[in-house]
């Protein structure tokens, strides 16, 4: 894949990371913090039902692609199981009147089931259109189609605004069911000549037990990562309320901003270092990388610690606790990205089920954490949890590893990246009460950063001012 191609399919993620960044603080202004609340309940469904009704078979549909000529009849076979189980799930669901609203929303409205069944079954449908422009190598439209819900729903908002509609629940879902929905008509478009090639393809039920027996384990590794990302919502909308939920949803849209890094670094990393390793000159590079990666993060924690108080300039005073609970919500894209450093030898090895006992195990520690702080803490206790638990996925994909491969030095990775999680968990459970302290802790924890990557430091800072004095002489 060319360079212009990354970037083509590099601009879905890290434009969808920064409309993510801009979305929910927009919204807090016009809506209710429990209606922002319920929103995530949604958003988190969306992502359950599209894991587990795909059966696995959009892996196996990404798996097979280049191996089969018929390729309409591959999205028909992929397609057509997990769309069928679906939609059957959601009439019985429908049958039951408000029933769907009322186990998301706590608002037993039909009307408002009808809108999630339809959410639910379209962001299904684009799941697997997508994958047809992205297995077509189609990076610009790919990324549009990432783009477009966000730019949408953002633009029908604002035309509540405008036009002084009701601020409630109907209309919030409303305008994202309808982005939604518009976005999966495109890609219907874009994609029409697979679909309808697709329809009268064979179903091969030969082959589609041999994708399914692909796919359906890797559900489990799937579940596992949901749960370690998605849990502490469920939790803080058992165990809090759709407030508290409002207000974690909205420390973790400014945290997403890191989750550009992560898209950024994950889109170029993985075909950069199995290139190295095919030669057998991989290593030394892993190490470098590693080190600007785990400088990098260490300065991100510390200066989100020093200024988190900007973002409550941004939202109405009733969202003065994101300040707090922002810096251990950074904690789940850095440290993410950290681990891609050094997760390297599971993928070499090919032993993927390490890298779902790490999602396991690591889910298993945020469910308990959640369980045990949420009710205490509230929102904090959900962030400080998921940050933990993450912790706890970065040093098991470590050790496992250098267990499957070869070893890396540790002393500095895990002496900084237990600082900045122990900080980042101590702000956002007394910040308010110990400020100054922490002011002092970030303080010198930054200089001690600079101190430890100074020749990363200096090497970046030089290859951004070469850039710089190059563009602006040309």
């Amino acid at each position: 894949m060319t360079p212009r191609k990354i970037a083509a399919f590099a601009i879905g993620p890290i434009g969808g990371a920064l409309l993510g960044l801009i979305t929910l603080p927009i919204i807090t202004w016009f809506f209710s913090q429990e209606d922002i609340g319920r929103m995530a309940m949604l958003n988190v469904a969306i992502g359950l039902s599209t894991l587990l009704f795909s059966l696995g078979l959009d892996q196996a549909y990404v798996r097979e692609f280049h191996e089969v000529i018929d390729k309409p009849a591959l999205l028909k076979r992929s397609l057509l199981p997990g769309l069928s189980i679906l939609l059957a799930t959601l009439l019985i669901l429908l049958s039951f009147g408000g029933a769907l609203a009322n186990w998301l929303f706590d608002r037993p409205e039909w009307q408002l089931s009808l809108l999630i069944a339809t959410v639910l079954l379209t962001a299904f449908v684009s799941r697997f259109l997508s994958l047809v422009l992205r297995m077509n190598e189609q990076g610009l439209a790919y990324s549009m189609s990432q783009l477009m819900p966000k730019m949408l729903f953002l633009a029908i908002v604002g035309g509540y605004v405008l036009l002084g509609a009701d601020k409630n629940l109907t209309n919030l879902v409303i305008a994202n069911t309808a982005a939604i929905l518009f976005v999966c008509t495109v890609l219907l478009f874009n994609t029409r000549r697979e679909w309808i090639a697709g329809i009268t393809g064979s179903l091969d039920l030969k082959h589609l037990k041999e994708m399914l027996r692909f796919g359906l384990p890797l559900i489990l590794g799937g579940i596992a990562y949901w749960g370690l990302t998605a849990i502490d919502k469920v939790f803080l909308r058992t165990l809090a309320s759709f407030e508290e939920l409002g207000i974690y949803s909205v420390a973790v849209s400014f945290a997403a901003a890191a989750v550009i890094l992560q898209s950024v670094f994950s889109t170029v990393w993985a075909p950069t270092v199995y290139k190295w390793a095919s030669k057998g000159e991989g290593l030394e590079n892993v190490h470098k990388v590693n080190r600007y990666i785990l400088g990098l993060v260490v300065l991100i924690f510390c200066l989100a610690g020093l200024l988190s108080w900007v973002v409550t300039l941004f939202l109405p005073a009733s969202y003065s606790e994101v300040q707090w609970i922002l810096v251990a919500c950074l904690g789940a894209p850095l440290l993410y990205t950290l681990s891609e450093t050094t997760v390297v030898g599971i993928g070499i090895s090919r032993r993927s089920i390490f890298a779902m006992l790490a999602a396991l195990i690591a889910f298993v520690v945020n469910l308990v954490g959640n369980w045990l702080m949420i009710p205490s803490f509230g929102a904090a206790g959900a962030a400080v949890s998921t940050c933990i638990s993450f912790w706890v996925f970065f040093i098991l994909r470590t050790e496992f590893s250098i267990y499957l491969w070869k070893p890396m030095p540790r002393l500095l990775l895990y002496g900084y990246s237990a600082l900045v999680v122990a900080g980042a968990s101590i702000f956002t459970l007394y910040g308010a009460r110990i400020y100054s302290l922490m002011l002092a802790f970030w303080g010198l924890l930054f200089v001690g950063a600079l101190i430890s990557f100074k020749a990363e430091v200096r090497e970046a800072v030089g290859f951004v001012t070469a850039r710089f004095t190059k563009s602006s002489k040309s």
